[in-house]
């Protein structure tokens, strides 16, 4: 394995700074000197988070690569830790527009206007924490995902998280994948429901549902839309309507 370069050898210009965070307060050109951008005593250089005025937002990540000139943003919300954006580039000023517009509450499609290299990952944000509109959020982020995807099987996994969408009582239940099987949930992240069967997409064209991530043993078809069918009339009885799920940590 290759030891990595002394950071201040690959970003001189935010050692000279002392972290990341002032390096970013530098690029702003003054829009973040009132924020508390701050970096961890630990990696100065290489790590450093910008809190955003809404309280439906963490903190906007922002990690530098140990092995090249480069950064990467991720930018969560609090109740489920799901991604709404993210990002890598080589331009630090980017990363401040990025920043910036995280901090000050611009919308999705705004922070991705001003800083052109960020991702949106096709969730939206849910402020009231609706399990109706949470659960449209991970839909639409899992449809976008399946659309993105660079594997030689994307347009079989596409087929299955659409054919599953198209079922109206699938579509009001959390999707959530293992080991990219698809499966259901009746409460919203962070803590899951299971006991929906699940719905994968199998290496020689077809289509499994069983009632464990692994096996298909309530069937397998040669159609997406036959699968995700069965899956509808093997739902247990009363499994919905999705509920808030109960935060893990305090």
């Amino acid at each position: 394995m290759t030891t990595p370069p002394d950071p201040a050898v690959l970003y001189p210009d935010v050692a000279a700074l002392g972290s990341l965070a002032e390096a970013l307060r530098a690029a702003a050109a003054g829009r973040l000197d009132t924020a508390p951008a701050a970096s961890p005593d630990a990696d100065p250089l290489l790590y450093a988070s910008v809190p955003s005025t809404l309280p439906h937002r963490e903190p906007l990540r922002i990690r530098a690569s140990a092995h090249e000139r480069r950064w990467s943003v991720r930018g969560e919300e609090p109740y489920q830790e799901s991604c709404l954006v993210e990002g890598e580039t080589d331009d630090l000023a980017q990363v401040a527009r990025a920043a910036r517009a995280w901090r000050d509450g611009d919308s999705l499609d705004d922070i991705r206007r001003a800083a052109p290299f960020t991702h949106l990952t096709g969730r939206f944000e849910v402020p009231d924490l609706d399990p109706v509109r949470l659960v449209e959020s991970e839909w639409q982020g899992m449809l976008q995902e399946a659309r993105e995807l660079e594997y030689s099987w994307q347009e079989q996994y596409q087929a299955l998280v659409e054919a599953a969408y198209a079922e109206p009582a699938l579509r009001a239940l959390y999707p959530f994948t293992s080991h990219w099987t698809l499966r259901f949930s009746s409460t919203t992240r962070p803590s899951l429901t299971l006991g929906s069967p699940c719905l994968s997409a199998r290496g020689d064209g077809t289509y499994g549902v069983g009632t464990g991530f692994i096996t298909p043993n309530l069937g397998v078809f040669p159609s997406a839309a036959e699968a995700a069918a069965l899956a509808v009339r093997h739902l247990p009885t009363g499994f919905g309507p999705v509920t808030l799920g109960r935060p893990l940590k305090p």
